[in-house]
């Protein structure tokens, strides 16, 4: 059994696991999960640049991570930085910022490698379910990118396309709540990039479709009907196509007041989650997929697991 701490450092979230890992048996066990909502890539999709309030947002929970971590006696870590920390160039602020406050360097992986380690945390404790049938399609909506991956017990294609919450917000969302033409703009974009994946991509091959991130998390906990967010509840709840389209056509039909005011609803997701409702539609309507699967495990669990051999 090894204590690892995995860290993913997305463009709304920064996120971290720490757990006990035995490779022998493939078991993970949670001894602590935080997520907060940094907001690393505000602006990127337009300067392509890290804003200094972002970047010190970004430190702060770093040095809390880095005290989590000690109290914990990590014996490894791996932090994992993805999709707005590719497209800017001062990145070097931000390797050197993470470096002094948690004593690792950050890994600015490729939109495949973080789709494999997404796949690898979706889909290890898929095998056996009842009605989770392979290959799957595993779908990780994030607030720059989006990844596709197909596969069963690997991963057999990847992709990753820039649509993501964030980045669509910032592109086109910009009225409260957004007009009929800044929708149909981004999903436009959203059309676009899933075409551009599915060249390299099988997705009509796949028997069954899983959602990550929390873009499907939140559109799961309120196709449920929580009262408020409860990750075993959503963890593999199969969420009609139905479900997803009324979900997203609420969503972007509320104002932010009306969208901050639901039980559910993480204070950093409220401007960002009508984009990601809309990805997640788009994806179920182009595939025309009967159903989607919410899984609470994800990249973090990928991480975890790559540096527990």
């Amino acid at each position: 059994m090894t204590r690892v701490a995995a860290i993913d450092c997305g463009t709304n979230s920064l996120r971290l696991l720490i757990a006990d890992v035995d490779a022998s048996r493939g078991t993970l066990v949670d001894v602590d999960r935080e997520m907060n909502i940094v907001r690393l890539g505000q602006g990127v999709d337009r300067t392509r640049r890290f804003a200094d309030d972002a970047l010190e947002r970004t430190f702060a929970v770093c040095r809390d991570y880095a005290e989590r971590i000690a109290r914990h006696h990590v014996e490894r870590v791996r932090f994992v930085a993805t999709s707005a920390s590719r497209d800017v160039s001062n990145r070097g602020a931000f390797v050197d910022g993470v470096r002094r406050a948690l004593g690792v360097e950050p890994e600015v992986i490729s939109g495949d490698e973080e789709a494999a380690l997404s796949f690898a945390g979706a889909t290890r404790d898929l095998l056996g379910v009842q009605g989770m049938k392979e290959p799957y399609l595993v779908v990780d909506i994030g607030g720059g990118s989006t990844e596709f991956v197909v596969g069963g017990r690997e991963v057999e294609a990847a992709r990753s396309v820039d649509v993501g919450c964030v980045r669509l917000t910032e592109r086109h969302l910009h009225d409260d709540p957004p007009t009929p033409a800044q929708i149909d703009a981004a999903r436009a974009d959203i059309v676009a990039a899933i075409d551009l994946a599915a060249q390299t991509v099988p997705m009509k091959t796949a028997a069954t479709l899983v959602g990550l991130a929390g873009s499907v998390t939140t559109v799961a906990a309120l196709a449920l009907g929580l009262d408020e967010y409860d990750p075993v509840r959503i963890h593999h709840s199969r969420i009609t196509a139905a479900q997803v389209d009324e979900v997203a056509e609420q969503l972007l039909s509320m104002t932010r007041a009306q969208r901050a005011a639901l039980p559910i609803m993480h204070p950093g997701r409220v401007d960002v989650i009508g984009a990601g409702a809309l990805v997640l539609d788009t994806i179920v309507q182009r595939l025309v997929a009967a159903e989607v699967v919410a899984s609470e495990h994800d990249i973090l669990d990928g991480i975890a697991f790559s540096i527990g051999a």
